[in-house]
């Protein structure tokens, strides 16, 4: 019986961390995308910037907020949440992967990000992208609450 509900009261923590997981990663994405949009100009003159993707710059400008803003749509809904999970895993990913190699490779760091978010220390905004890579895998792993099938007897309706 300890086991039972040591184990229930694990599943519950795990599935409320993924609901924090859900909620910040659609604000962060919301926030950002929105950010991007809004400074548009900004955020165009920075991807030119960038030694890596300048020559995309026309198309990454509208993408990457466009995809921000399309990953927390379909983290609105249950029935995308898994999708929009693994988007945000890719993403997050490849946001991270992309500031290392600037990190490692390049003298000049331009910074894209949307809002409060560019004021972070390169250092900073790889823990920052590792924390929610962190928590989205563990949201990935625990996105749905697990039940525990109890047997009942079909005469009397009490557990077996």
């Amino acid at each position: 019986m300890f086991f039972i509900t040591y184990h229930m009261k694990q599943s519950k923590i795990l599935f409320q961390i993924s609901a924090v997981t859900r909620y910040l990663l659609i604000f962060l994405f919301t926030y950002t995308g929105i950010s991007k949009l809004i400074d548009h100009d900004n955020f165009y003159t920075s991807i030119m910037l960038s030694p890596i993707i300048h020559d995309q710059a026309s198309i990454i400008v509208w993408l990457i907020p466009a995809l921000e803003l399309l990953i927390a749509s379909l983290l609105l809904y249950n029935k995308f949440l898994q999708a929009g999970l693994v988007c945000s895993l890719i993403l997050m990913t490849i946001f991270t992967v992309y500031i290392a190699y600037m990190i490692l490779f390049m003298e000049h760091l331009p910074c894209s990000c949307g809002g409060v978010i560019k004021e972070l220390s390169w250092s900073n905004h790889i823990l920052f992208n590792s924390f929610f890579i962190l928590l989205i895998t563990v949201s990935l792993l625990f996105s749905t609450p697990h039940k525990l099938f109890i047997a009942i007897n079909r005469t009397s309706r009490k557990p077996v």
